[in-house]
């Protein structure tokens, strides 16, 4: 025998007994001294770099580079501490990386995230919170040992404006045949989507969706099933709180055990919703210490919870083959108006009347209080308004406009499917909360005393506090009601249920608003939740055209989206045919909420209005689509009003005013009348051109002193 047979024969007997002993050793000590022997062996008969260490067999997983073959060992030789087979010097195991990423406009996703880093940290496992929109390179969730996402969808099916190269980066990396199937192979991850059903199926969670699929994809391992919180059912908190229990033990289990998990801890790469709920559908931060005020819910990043108690359950398998099919319990009706809602809209003055309803004082119900004038109303139409009552019967809306100043705290839905509430109770218990605020404007200095009995029995009511009043199911009967009671009414519509206005009893005035001229400025002006929006829309305009009573277009000019479409205005003017156009410049509402992308820049002066209004009365006429004149103006408010002159021109004067005791007696008759039987001449002050500008000169002027960094930038502002 050679010697280099002898010496070949001495190291596979020194290696079978070195694997014996090994054998009743720790596994963690196996592996490393084993990887010790490797460089004793001859080459040919050295194991392959892979090694596999209390793994199934076909999870054999790749050890880092500095473990396959170290020059050095420390249990042969004096080591200088970078040994692969020595533990850190501080005795802690390697520093794993758990990240979890949100991707959120007003705080829902980003709540979510922080309350499962929370949860989880008092488990032992620290995740770190980043924002996807300030993730500069996405390609870094590579490097995780476990990777959550959070993510919501907005109208359309998209993610936040500023987190979608975050999201879209994954998508594209998905199908680029360069990145490779295995670009995340050791990352473990888990996707939580914020979403509303109310957008439809197509759009339900549709970023996490995809995040979700795209990350599979990649080679990621699934940690658990993609979770799918739905505002459309109300308070979400549930919906997370199920995911998150799920979640939690798995996580702990995986910074413990050092590797990615099991794929069995998750269900098929398919990824449908672990929370299964009688609908699906979108965001609303699970209680979250930093999700911002009240009034920020967001409900598309909230929108705001629109309230069903939750109705979640965990998905169970199917039942054993040949069991009849268990029969569906009738889903009991739940109040729109959740726990969470109802103390966003009461921080901000709401008064919620039973579970559906609203009403809140204007604030120019307070400033007529005081002799300081009152809204354009009272210059368009003869509105008194510390004795105007603004309500709705249904908080729910089916937009989510950009510009809503009731920053999206109310619920949203396309369908009434909640609790009913009579319409005879609604109207009693709003004008007693009406009256019980105008009562507590006693003793504000400056309120006139006679005033205060006056604004204690409204006379007009403003059906446009905020949502959809005409998705009130029984609408007619609440009108009714307040006809019944001698109080006008003004309706206003978001012109998205086009049956419902044909079904419509007459009112003293019916406002639909006209916020865009075409599909696609409407869709990213107003983010409505049907998808046949547009045509909806057209439909409710062409309504208008058979109703007999005032009937209004309400334009609100946006700078920078719709305020250049004269026309395209005009050709919808000739679908409705409204009597009257009203023209107002958008109000900011603060960028506190981040539920819109607004700002000051976006609110156009009281200038650029009359010069839209006569350059939309131009169109028209051009089009042979009616001469509209440009009828009143109120400077403060940045509005206009344009009205036909067929109707309102009578002997050289405007009559744009409103007799409402002569409306009040011709709806009590039951016989047809027309818009132009009561009609009152429009006081001098209030016609368009008139130096006061609309403000009453009997009233008293008041200025507020504005002390702001903006003060000389809205210098000429109103």
């Amino acid at each position: 025998m050679s010697s280099s047979e002898v010496a070949r024969s001495t190291c596979v007997l020194f290696a079978s007994l070195l694997c014996w002993l090994l054998l009743r050793l720790p596994a963690a000590l196996v592996t490393a001294c084993a990887l010790c022997v490797v460089p004793l062996l001859p080459r040919g008969q050295q194991p392959r770099a892979s090694v596999a260490v209390n793994k199934p067999q076909e999870e054999v997983v790749e050890p880092p580079a500095a473990l396959i073959s170290p020059s050095v060992c420390c249990q042969t030789q004096p080591s200088s501490g970078d040994c692969a087979c020595a533990a850190p010097a501080s005795g802690a195991p390697p520093q794993r990386v758990l990240r979890a990423y949100y991707a959120s406009q007003s705080g829902a996703s980003r709540g979510y995230a922080q309350r499962c880093a929370s949860r989880a940290l008092s488990r032992g496992v620290r995740l770190e919170v980043l924002d996807a929109g300030d993730c500069g390179e996405p390609e870094s969730l590579a490097g995780c040992d476990v990777a959550l996402v959070f993510a919501s969808t907005h109208a359309g099916g998209v993610a936040p404006e500023r987190c979608r190269f975050f999201t879209d980066w994954f998508q594209d990396a998905a199908v680029d045949e360069r990145v490779g199937k295995g670009f995340l192979s050791g990352t473990s991850f888990a996707v939580f989507g914020a979403g509303n059903a109310a957008y439809g199926p197509a759009h339900f969670n549709a970023v996490a969706r995809r995040l979700d699929a795209s990350l599979a994809t990649l080679g990621a391992r699934r940690l658990a099933p993609l979770g799918c919180a739905d505002e459309d059912v109300g308070d979400t908190a549930p919906q997370f709180d199920a995911w998150c229990d799920a979640l939690l033990p798995l996580l702990a289990l995986d910074a413990d055990a050092g590797r990615p998990a099991d794929d069995g801890a998750a269900s098929d790469s398919s990824a449908s919703s672990y929370v299964d709920s009688d609908d699906q559908g979108e965001e609303d931060p699970a209680d979250s210490d930093d999700q911002g005020s009240e009034a920020d819910l967001d409900i598309e990043d909230i929108g705001g919870a629109v309230p069903r108690p939750p109705t979640a359950r965990v998905r169970k398998g199917r039942p054993p083959p040949g069991a009849p099919p268990a029969a569906a319990a009738p889903a009991a009706l739940k109040e729109m108006v959740t726990p969470k809602v109802r103390a966003s809209l009461t921080k901000q003055g709401y008064k919620v009347i039973g579970s559906h309803s609203g009403v809140k004082l204007c604030r120019w119900t307070k400033s007529m209080l005081r002799g300081r004038g009152g809204c354009y109303k009272f210059a368009f139409y003869g509105i008194e308004s510390h004795r105007c009552m603004e309500a709705t019967p249904s908080l729910a809306c089916a937009n989510k406009c950009t510009f809503c100043w009731r920053h999206h705290s109310n619920p949203v839905g396309t369908e009434w499917k909640w609790v009913m509430d009579p319409p005879d109770m609604i109207v009693t218990q709003a004008l007693g909360e009406h009256a019980a605020m105008i009562k507590q404007m006693r003793g504000v200095p400056g309120v006139l005393p006679g005033r205060i009995e006056e604004g204690m029995a409204p006379r007009h009511c403003a059906l446009s506090l905020v949502g959809e009043p005409i998705m009130y199911p029984r609408i007619n009967e609440l009108v009714g009601e307040l006809h019944g009671r001698g109080i006008s009414t003004f309706l206003v519509t978001n012109a998205q249920f086009p049956e419902a206005i044909r079904a419509l009893r007459p009112v003293t005035q019916l406002y639909v608003s006209v916020d865009a001229a075409t599909p696609e400025t409407l869709k990213a002006i107003d983010r409505p939740l049907f998808s046949d929006f547009w045509e909806r829309f057209t439909a409710s305009l062409r309504a208008l055209r058979d109703k007999s009573q005032r009937t209004v277009y309400r334009l609100t000019l946006v700078a920078g989206y719709n305020i250049t479409d004269a026309d395209g205005y005009a050709a919808l003017v000739e679908l409705g045919c409204p009597d009257l156009i009203e023209i107002k410049g958008v109000t900011f509402c603060g960028a506190g909420s981040g539920a819109s992308a607004l700002t000051m820049a976006n609110v156009p002066y009281h200038a650029d209005v009359l010069a839209f209004a006569n350059a939309l009365a131009a169109a028209v006429a051009k089009r042979g689509g009616g001469d509209y004149g440009l009828a009143c103006e109120h400077a403060h408010s940045c509005c206009t009003l344009l009205a036909r002159r067929d109707k309102f021109w009578r002997d050289g004067r405007w009559h744009t005013h409103i007799d409402y005791p002569r409306f009040n007696s011709l709806q009590a008759s039951g016989q047809p009348f027309s818009a132009t039987d009561y009609c009152l001449p429009t006081p001098g002050w209030a016609v368009a051109g008139a130096s006061e500008g609309g403000f009453d000169p009997e009233q008293t002027r008041f200025r507020k002193e504005r002390n702001h960094p903006g003060k000389a930038e809205g210098a000429g502002r109103e």
